[in-house]
């Protein structure tokens, strides 16, 4: 037990010293000279499409602080699909979420949605969830009839990879994407979906390192999408006139961090076996998210 708290101890220092050197002039002129230190977002309708209660403090927790901020303008919402009643605790977990969305800067806890269907989202590491049921979940929280304009204007969940493969965040994804595609025949009906970008193990468990290959990556992404060998200040313009960025990255420091671990501790105390420690202190997606915008079809 000494010698956990000791590694535990080192860990934390170690992480605290690299995420305030993260908030200095070296690495913040390199995020704003790539435009992803501040949130690209604003005056937005987001939901945050999750699977279980805790993926917004484990996965997500930089994105909902970020975009959440009062002078970003934004609203933003967590839709869950599942109590996470695997192990019969679903009344419990859902009473964490509520209170973890408020610790990471949801307007109040009228913004956090639980889903309860077990039959059709069943909380299991091996069952994929239909993805027309879940089309039209969203459909119908999103959309009063097929041809009305949408309540949210961003659709944030997992990629097709899921972050950790698991069945039900990889079902997240197939769902939104049909939800999305099935508003894109009308121009005027425009829901931006973002994914959460999955990445290697090695990746995944280096903390905020993995900065300088996010930043890296994103740019790649901007690039390819844009077309190569377009300037900076040409890619800028085209996401400034269009309002919809193709890659974003958020970046916590070390009062983000600390709200992202009290979200996990203090919120979800029925989950914190001894390894959601470890995982707190080495993942990535703890300090930094990096998303991409999906094509439409």
């Amino acid at each position: 037990m000494a010698l956990w708290l000791y590694l535990s101890a080192i860990a934390t220092g170690i992480l605290a010293l690299v995420l305030t050197l993260s908030t200095t002039k070296t690495i913040s002129s390199i995020l704003a000279g790539q435009r992803h230190q501040q949130p690209q977002l604003r005056n937005r309708r987001i939901c945050l499409l999750i699977a279980h209660p805790d993926d917004e403090a484990m996965f997500f927790a930089p994105t909902v602080l970020a975009l959440s901020r009062p002078e970003t303008g934004n609203h933003v919402k967590i839709l869950c699909l599942s109590t996470g009643d695997a192990r019969g605790l679903g009344s419990v977990r859902r009473t964490e979420l509520v209170r973890s969305g408020v610790l990471l800067g949801l307007r109040g806890e009228d913004d956090v949605f639980v889903v309860d269907d077990p039959t059709n989202f069943p909380d299991s590491m091996t069952k994929t969830w239909p993805t027309d049921r879940i089309a039209s979940l969203l459909a119908s929280a999103f959309t009063s009839k097929p041809s009305s304009k949408p309540t949210i204007d961003v659709l944030i969940t997992f990629d097709r990879a899921g972050v950790s493969s698991h069945p039900n965040h990889i079902s997240l994804y197939h769902g939104a994407k049909a939800f999305v595609n099935g508003l894109a025949s009308d121009e005027e009906v425009v829901v931006d979906l973002y994914a959460l970008s999955s990445v290697n193990v090695l990746r995944k468990y280096i903390s905020v390192f993995d900065l300088f290959l996010s930043v890296f990556f994103s740019e790649r992404a901007v690039s390819a999408g844009v077309g190569v060998g377009a300037s900076q200040e040409v890619k800028r313009e085209m996401e400034e006139v269009d309002h919809h960025p193709s890659s974003l990255v958020f970046v916590s420091d070390w009062s983000g961090f600390i709200a992202a671990r009290r979200a996990m501790m203090h919120a979800h105390r029925s989950q914190m076996v001894w390894f959601r420690h470890l995982y707190i202190l080495f993942s990535r997606y703890m300090v930094i998210n990096d998303l991409r915008l999906e094509k439409s079809r």
